[in-house]
């Protein structure tokens, strides 16, 4: 079965011109009506903290199929990975009526274009995940998930709409993490390497694709749908993330300098399940 990634798109990239403006209304789209097991859920204390290293380091991590979507920093070419942490609640069935869950989890990935559609998506190094139900999505469906204890210490100053603290820990053995951001108020978005603020968050922000290896090694995917998030700009006060030194993507020293660091105290994510297999 081929899972086709350009299902319900409204636009694509080109791959012959680099980072052009975008603009999110071209890739803002109604909501693909959710049928079956697709789930809805909103994600609380939102971040994306993003690095920019050396596109070296990504050598062997995904299949031909895709490449490494780049930009120039200082004259450098560089690619982006992000560490993005949050707390799933309300997480229910999108079409019937189903049990609440909340668990905390954080994704690692990779920004990449599929050459066979053009479109910007992400390459899932995997995901921590904070709740017994992990077993679904890591042995019915193969998904690079694992566990590990989940724990946030968030104060968010609603008169400000800020955080005045930002805590997250996660004790386990795949990816054990340490972060703590902040913000100021009204501080300005900037990411570098991007022609403006608005490509860079339908960069960051939106991508709707993801692929990943199965634990069985095989090729899978799986798709998503969010309104256009409503981010404001964080700064990291310190960081250790354990799967990122392991794998010699971004040093320890690196990791105390973010790229960029995005956060949005909650918002609403349809997941479409079960996640496909490519072939």
């Amino acid at each position: 079965m081929k899972f086709d990634v350009n299902i319900n798109c409204k636009a694509t990239y080109k791959d012959d011109v680099a980072l052009n403006s975008l603009k999110l209304n071209d890739f803002l789209n109604s909501r693909p009506a959710p049928k079956g097991i697709d789930v809805l859920c909103k994600l609380q204390h939102f971040a994306i903290i993003t690095y920019a290293v050396e596109p070296t380091r990504f050598a062997g991590l995904f299949p031909e199929r895709f490449k490494l979507d780049t930009l120039e920093i200082n004259g450098e070419e560089k690619a982006l990975i992000s560490v993005v942490p949050f707390i799933d609640v309300d997480f229910t069935s999108a079409v019937y009526p189903f049990p609440k869950f909340t668990m905390g989890q954080t994704n690692y990935r990779i920004y990449i274009i599929d050459k066979q559609t053009n479109e910007r998506c992400v390459w899932f190094l995997g995901t921590t995940l904070d709740s017994w139900t992990l077993a679904i999505p890591k042995y019915i469906w193969n998904l690079p998930w694992y566990s590990g204890d989940v724990k946030f210490d968030c104060d968010f100053d609603d008169s400000q709409q800020i955080y005045l603290k930002y805590k997250m820990t996660t004790d386990a053995t795949w990816a054990p993490a340490n972060v703590e951001l902040a913000q100021t108020k009204n501080a300005a978005i900037e990411l570098a390497g991007f022609p403006d603020i608005e490509t860079g968050l339908v960069y960051l922000t939106h991508p709707l694709a993801g692929f990943y290896h199965r634990r069985d090694g095989k090729l899978g995917t799986y798709r998503v749908w969010h309104k256009q998030l409503k981010v404001s700009s964080g700064y990291l006060k310190s960081a250790s993330f354990g799967l990122l030194s392991r794998l010699g993507l971004v040093t320890q020293e690196e990791q105390q300098i973010a790229h960029s660091v995005l956060i949005e105290p909650i918002n609403e994510f349809t997941i479409y399940l079960p996640p496909k297999v490519v072939k």
